[in-house]
């Protein structure tokens, strides 16, 4: 064996004696506890959890700006364990490391935020293009922005088609660009970057009273998820308990944001193959949950209701009986709704086999949510990594295993009956306690994980602090920051003509990847 083998197989064996700082969603933990490997050793040591069937939550930098050396923390969810583990590791700002996406394509994204955000650059990673920023990075300083490398399918018969950024309706800007051959598409290539506020950084530097409003921002129809995500990292840092009323309220609250979103999209999935019926009804009862969400909160988004500590509204008695009776009647609609829908034979040969991400795809790739449920991933943070109420209220999971439009369309429909179980058991047994308790001050050098299932998927907030107590680093990670590519794998080989539906299918967020 040459030296050179023997010190990459000793460097590895090193690396492999390192394990993860274990801790559950939601814990804080000390910064000098987080275990600190050389640069080449970070990928052996990532790769080994997710070979043992781990898979990549967050990969980012928890360096404030001014500092010339970049932290870069990993963090790995072991969901059979309920358990997050926490690596990092030190590159100079402008330095090199081996690219952990040649063995886990999960961290494709992470890794070219960190090139884009701090030109830390991931040798060998197979798709090292712009991820936000419309320019070319390595000519950023003064020179004038590059095209867009798209990639290109060259040969007879190859034609292009440019959809967006600007859309016919009022959704968010994105750019896709097909390359077909006739009706089939070969390659989707998607772009974003058109909604990138500097969320992040705007949480860093930001007022604790205005951080909150940062983070109900972050993706407007996830307000009560990001809100959650958000409390529970900030709560986490100061060792603060939230009532169990208030976990009640939250999780409620949480649920119905889920109903409201899935219900909707069905109504959306229907109007896209012409089955009006459905569009029409589910896009009524739609209305109904956000009611529902606007009277808990004073906003049919769930706006302002969670708050550091816990919320700052409640449900009495009346309001209480209200919400069971109203969800009794939208239950009953939904259900009526729902088999004349699924037993339309117009809908199912849209839906059956378009779209398809298989289960070895999606576990590949990390997705989460309703998205990976879909394709067969047994996964779901209520329930692996549970936090607040659901440690005490178990919500099944729902899992079917084709991919397809229909499986997305039917995850959503499973999804539905079991919150709206969950919400009446919630109102039925809501305990008599208070609605939050007052923050402490976080705690100095100290990093924690957050993770939260919102209607989309898992949605993870990481947030560390330095010296006194001052928030160095906050980095976000949406669910659609995960599933985007999954997109691109589903259109390959469909027809163009089912994207509109297919992306529909998905729905994910523009702003939440962009932040």
């Amino acid at each position: 064996m040459a030296d050179g083998e023997k010190d990459r197989d000793s460097r590895k064996a090193s690396a492999l004696s390192v394990r993860p700082r274990w801790t559950r969603n939601g814990a804080a933990v000390p910064r000098s506890d987080v275990p600190d490997v050389p640069v080449d050793s970070f990928r052996a040591v990532c790769v080994d959890v997710v070979s043992r069937g781990g898979r990549l939550v967050a990969l980012c930098d928890l360096s404030a700006p001014e500092e010339p050396e970049r932290e870069i923390l990993a963090a790995l969810a072991d969901d059979d364990r309920a358990a997050v583990g926490l690596v990092r590791t030190r590159i100079a700002a402008g330095g090199r490391y081996p690219a952990l996406s040649t063995d886990l394509p999960q961290a494709q994204a992470f890794e070219r935020e960190l090139f884009e955000e701090h030109g830390i650059r991931p040798d060998g990673h197979p798709w090292l293009k712009p991820l936000r920023r419309h320019a070319d990075l390595e000519a950023r300083a003064g020179a004038a922005p590059a095209p867009h490398p798209f990639f290109r399918v060259e040969g007879a018969g190859i034609h292009e088609v440019a959809v967006g950024p600007v859309h016919a309706g009022i959704i968010e800007p994105g750019h896709f660009r097909f390359q077909c051959h006739g009706e089939s598409v070969l390659h989707l290539e998607i772009q974003l970057g058109y909604q990138h506020r500097g969320a992040e950084a705007l949480l860093v530097r930001s007022s604790p009273a205005r951080r909150l409003a940062v983070a109900e921002s972050i993706a407007g129809d996830t307000a009560v998820g990001h809100a959650l995500a958000y409390a529970a990292a900030a709560e986490s840092l100061s060792g603060v308990e939230v009532p169990l009323y208030a976990q009640a309220i939250r999780g409620i609250a949480l649920e119905l944001e889920r109903l409201a979103n899935h219900v909707g999209d069905l109504g959306a999935l229907c109007n896209d193959v012409g089955y009006q019926p459905g569009a029409s009804w589910f896009g009524r009862l739609r209305g109904e949950f956000l009611n529902l969400l606007m009277e808990l909160s004073g906003s049919r988004f769930g706006r302002s209701l969670v708050r550091v500590g816990g919320v700052r509204f409640g449900l009495s008695a009346g309001q209480r009986e209200d919400f069971l009776g109203r969800l009794a009647a939208a239950e009953r609609d939904l259900h009526d709704t729902a088999r004349a829908t699924f037993d339309a034979s117009s809908v199912g040969s849209r839906f059956e086999h378009t779209g398809v991400v298989s289960r070895e795809t999606a576990e590949e790739l990390g997705l989460v949510g309703p998205v990976a449920r879909a394709s067969g991933c047994d996964r779901d943070v209520r329930r692996d990594h549970p936090s607040g109420i659901f440690r005490f209220a178990h919500v099944p999971v729902a899992r079917v295993e084709s991919g397809d439009v229909m499986a997305r369309a039917l995850v959503r429909w499973l999804e539905i009956q079991r919150s709206i179980t969950f919400v009446r058991e919630q109102l039925e047994e809501l305990p008599p306690e208070s609605l939050s308790v007052d923050p402490g001050e976080p705690a100095s050098d100290t990093v924690a994980v957050s993770m939260v299932e919102g209607w989309r998927g898992e949605i993870a907030h990481v947030a560390a602090t330095a010296g006194r107590g001052r928030l160095a680093a906050w980095k976000v990670v949406d669910p659609s920051f995960h599933n985007w590519f999954a997109l691109t794998v589903a259109l390959r080989g469909g027809q163009i003509s089912d994207f509109p539906l297919c992306n529909k299918s998905f729905n994910l967020s523009y702003a939440g990847h962009d932040l």
